[in-house]
């Protein structure tokens, strides 16, 4: 290996955030779409390549510290990366790199052609801010980097064609400033205790303010705030109009990074800074967050049930899939938050290749509402298959992703006692499957009416086909071969806990 790839290996954390960051404003300049979408997409790719190299060197070596500008923490801002981290990242390059290709076609139908270019700098800059939340040390730093992805994320929603997109993104917008003010203040209090705001820093001088009065307002700051980012029951007002009316890109994206995003941030103040005992014990967190969890599972499915706007019902069960992460959470063990950890990266593949497979009938008919769905199994039978793995898998299948989730989500109830989790796990497992097999009747055991754009449909682009299959692929193989998904996440688990490095 030459001198200067190791210099360059060197500085890969900086790389991560830079790279599309400095591509963000040459998208705004070019001004032909296509170009503006290759020039997304090779950046996107490299940042996959960026946390791919970054994961693996941390499962080889260790957690990896960079000081930015080679200030030291905590005076200077530093980039850390460990397991936990280094897997958020790569799910993050990973849905943007295999969403963009999607795009192409869908983005050209569903957002104006002078608006196109704009498009892709909101996209690079959202993944700025989603890589960079994930990857810096420093909480004040993690705060910017939430405020870019959450105003990129606003531009993209209000550029759908749809006029109820920009009501959806103003409601997104006054949540989201609610929550960054929530998040801002707890900071603030972190800070005037402590006077740093290195995240690592923190945790060492929190330990002797655990029971000032101050450090447990910023706690509940923070828990409030990020749980708006995150769209936890109650909070969860923004999210389903948000999905349903933005650009199918935009929601396939943000339901596969965004939210995931946010639940890294909860795990980070959680179990890094705070530490799992203060949070637990002082904050009484297992009792507060698990109730939660329990009525976001079953409310927002049974919701789900009734939807007849397809985007919405999966929104609705986008709500129900972070109910299931925050219970894994609540249990404050080593298996419920190595089901946390690995439903991040199960859930981003299923909702992805759910939200892409509706955006391609979106592209050939343009209408989401259920029963516009009929006769698309026969119609469109690739995209409604690709539809049909995402829905077992989020039922639990075997040999699915979302079985693996369940499976560990019961393994670490059963491990507490908590048997009447395990039942309220398997009985909403079962809505799921009542509400995707709504969308599933009616493509396949419905006709469409006679004229309509419905029985003229032709299968989606294969530019658009292809993404989702590569995520349907993913989303049997990773039910089949764990080694890689669940070692990184029993790992990541171990990191918060204090048990591994």
């Amino acid at each position: 290996m030459s001198v200067q790839a190791i210099q360059l290996g060197a500085h890969l954390p900086a790389l991560q955030v830079v790279v599309p960051l400095l591509s963000a404003p040459l998208c705004a300049l070019i001004t032909r779409p296509r170009i503006a979408w290759a020039t997304a997409l090779v950046v996107s790719a490299l940042a996959l390549a960026m946390a791919a190299a970054l994961l693996q060197q941390v499962l080889a070596s260790g957690p990896i510290s960079y000081a930015l500008g080679g200030w030291a923490a905590p005076w200077g801002i530093e980039y850390r990366v460990d397991t936990v981290n280094a897997f958020v990242l790569l799910i993050v390059s990973t849905i943007s790199t295999v969403a963009l290709p999607f795009a192409l076609h869908s983005v050209e139908q569903e957002v104006r052609a002078d608006r196109v270019s704009l498009f892709y700098t909101a996209w690079m800059l959202c993944l700025t801010g989603l890589l960079g939340i994930a990857i810096t040390g420093d909480a004040f730093n993690l705060f910017v980097f939430l405020e870019i992805a959450s105003l990129s994320s606003y531009v993209l929603i209000s550029l759908a064609r749809d006029r109820r997109a920009l009501i959806a993104a103003f409601r997104y917008l006054i949540m989201g400033t609610i929550g960054a003010t929530f998040i801002l203040i707890g900071i603030g209090l972190l800070y005037a205790m402590t006077g740093t705001l290195n995240m690592m820093d923190l945790a060492v001088r929190l330990a002797a303010l655990e029971d000032t009065r101050t450090v447990k307002v910023a706690f509940g700051f923070l828990t409030v705030g990020v749980g708006i980012k995150m769209a936890l029951f109650p909070l969860h007002g923004w999210l389903p109009n948000a999905y349903a009316y933005a650009p199918s890109a935009v929601t396939a994206f943000l339901a596969g990074s965004a939210t995931k995003v946010a639940v890294y941030v909860w795990l980070r103040f959680f179990f890094t800074i705070f530490g799992p005992d203060f949070a637990r014990d002082s904050m009484s967190m297992d009792l507060l967050l698990m109730p939660l969890a329990l009525i976001a599972i079953v409310i927002a499915s049974v919701i789900a049930v009734f939807q007849d706007d397809a985007k919405r019902l999966l929104a609705y069960s986008s709500i129900a899939q972070i109910g299931y992460m925050a219970l894994g959470i609540s249990l404050f063990s080593v298996t419920g938050l190595t089901a946390a950890i690995v439903h991040l990266f199960n859930h981003a593949i299923i909702k992805t290749v759910l939200f892409m497979a509706l955006g391609c009938i979106v592209f050939r008919t343009g209408s989401m509402s259920i029963a516009a769905l009929a006769g698309m199994g026969r119609r469109m039978p690739w995209t409604m298959a690709a539809f049909v793995f995402g829905a077992l898998s989020l039922v639990g299948v075997p040999l699915t992703v979302g079985f693996i989730s369940k499976w560990y989500l019961l393994l670490a109830a059963l491990e507490q006692g908590w048997w009447p989790l395990a039942v309220v796990v398997v009985l909403t497992s079962l809505l799921a499957a009542v509400y995707c097999g709504r969308v599933i009747e009616a493509a396949y055991f419905r006709d469409p009416e006679p004229g309509s754009i419905q029985s003229r449909a032709r299968e989606a682009p294969l530019a658009m086909l292809i993404p989702v299959w590569i995520l349907t692929a993913a989303n049997i193989y990773f039910g089949i071969d764990t080694d890689l998904t669940l070692g990184v996440a029993s790992r990541a688990a171990g990191v918060l806990l204090g048990a591994g490095p």
